[in-house]
């Protein structure tokens, strides 16, 4: 069948929640109490049926899996003016994401601040204080620029899960 990326996701994320149901419904009913000389009541539960249907969920999410791999490693697409497979685009966003972190921290840095410490507490203590070692400006040039390059990365791979088609065997 063909399938976009989006629909894929949204096919393993029924497929784990179907999982995950019939996970608690054998958690639920494998075992039973009960008391001396009191008629249990046994919950139903077929070992082998509910076995099955476990094999058939992780047997069409390996496809699904599978084939959107495949796709994202072997599909190209256009990111501004160069072309990306889908796989490296998440590498990279994340890099830049991770750089963008720090780039965040350090342009909310003040020039000059004061340090706190123990050692304010003697009356001689002399104030330390804390100053940027770089240029905030260029900082914070540097972080719209990657702000810029993740949305528009984004705007792509959003672009891509919602029209590429790709084969998927379930």
């Amino acid at each position: 069948m063909k399938i976009t990326s989006a629909y894929a996701n949204k096919l393993l994320k029924s497929l784990a929640d179907e999982k995950s149901y019939w996970e608690a419904q054998e958690a639920s009913s494998r075992t039973y109490v009960a008391a001396v000389g009191e008629e249990p009541v046994i919950p139903k539960y077929d070992y082998s049926a509910v076995s099955e249907t476990l094999k058939e969920i992780d047997r069409k999410a390996v496809i699904i899996k599978h084939a959107l791999n495949l796709a994202n490693a072997t599909a190209k697409i256009m990111v501004g003016d160069t072309e990306m497979s889908v796989d490296s685009i998440l590498v990279r966003m994340a890099q830049l994401s991770s750089r963008k972190a720090t780039l965040d921290t350090m342009r909310k840095y003040l020039p000059k601040m004061r340090e706190s410490s123990h050692a304010f507490s003697s009356r001689n203590a002399v104030p330390e204080y804390r100053y940027t070692n770089y240029d905030p400006e260029l900082v914070k040039r540097d972080y719209e620029c990657i702000s810029g390059k993740i949305m528009e990365m984004q705007i792509a791979l959003d672009r891509y899960n919602q029209t590429f088609l790709f084969e998927a065997d379930i």
